[in-house]
C-alpha cells in the first residue's frame, strides 16, 4: 500500500492546521473537518513524520478539501460571475491544493456555472459603447478568457458603432482638430490609439472635423 509521510504540520489561522505532505501538497484543514475522521486517522495526519495511507490521503483531498473547494467556487459564482482563470486565482490564494483547484473547476464547469463565452459575451454587451472591438479583446484575454472563444463573442455580439465613439472622446476631450496644432493632433491619434481604435477610423474622424 502506497503512503505519503507527513512532513509539516502547522497551526493556521481561523481554526485551521496546514499540513504538508512528502509530495509538496500542503492542505488547511479546520478542527471541525479533523474531528469529523476516526481517532486514528486524524492522529495520523496531526503528527509529524507519519506514514498515510494514500486511502485517507486521497479521503482529505476529495472528500474534505476538495469538496470544500466546491462550494467555495459555488459561493464565489453566486457573488458574481468569474472567468475559468479568475476563478482558478481566487481559489488558489484560499490555498486550496492544485488538485482541489482542479475538481472545483471541473464540478462548476459541468453544470455551466462558469462559462467563458457566456462571460464574454455579457462583458461585450455592457462595454462595447464605451469600448472598441480591440480593447474589448484586450481586456477579456487579460481575465483569462481564450482568444478564440473572444473571436466567438465578439462576432455574437459586437455592434458597435467605433468612428462614433471615436467622435464622442474626443468631444469629451475637448478636442477640436482645425483648431489643434500637430502636437495636439498627435496626443489625441496616440491616445485612441491605446484606447485600441483603428488608425484609419481615428485619421477619417479628426480629418472631417478639420
Amino acid at each position: 500500500m502506497q503512503e505519503l509521510q507527513v512532513m509539516s504540520v502547522v497551526p493556521g489561522s481561523k481554526g485551521k492546521v496546514n499540513i504538508r505532505f512528502e509530495d509538496g501538497v500542503e492542505v488547511a484543514m479546520y478542527r471541525g473537518e479533523l474531528r469529523k475522521l476516526t481517532a486514528q486517522e486524524e492522529q495520523l495526519l496531526l503528527r509529524e513524520g507519519a506514514y498515510v495511507p494514500d486511502w485517507l490521503y486521497q479521503k482529505v483531498l476529495q472528500e474534505i478539501v476538495g469538496l470544500r473547494a466546491k462550494k467555495r467556487a459555488m459561493f464565489l459564482l453566486e457573488q458574481r460571475d468569474y472567468t475559468e482563470q479568475q476563478l482558478m486565482e481566487k481559489l488558489r490564494r484560499s490555498q486550496y491544493p492544485e488538485m482541489c483547484v482542479e475538481m472545483a473547476i471541473s464540478y462548476v464547469k459541468q453544470y455551466h456555472y462558469v462559462d467563458d463565452l457566456r462571460y464574454a459575451i455579457h462583458y461585450i454587451q455592457y462595454h462595447q459603447s464605451k469600448k472598441s472591438r480591440q480593447k474589448l479583446k484586450m481586456d477579456l484575454m487579460q481575465k483569462g478568457v481564450k482568444k478564440e472563444t473572444i473571436e466567438q463573442a465578439l462576432e455574437e455580439t459586437f455592434e458597435s458603432d467605433e468612428r462614433q465613439q471615436i467622435r464622442e472622446l474626443a468631444e469629451k476631450r475637448h478636442f477640436d482638430s482645425a483648431g489643434s496644432n500637430e502636437k495636439e493632433k498627435r496626443r489625441m491619434y496616440q491616445f485612441l490609439m491605446r484606447r485600441g481604435y483603428k488608425s484609419s477610423d481615428i485619421l477619417s474622424v479628426l480629418k472631417c472635423q478639420e
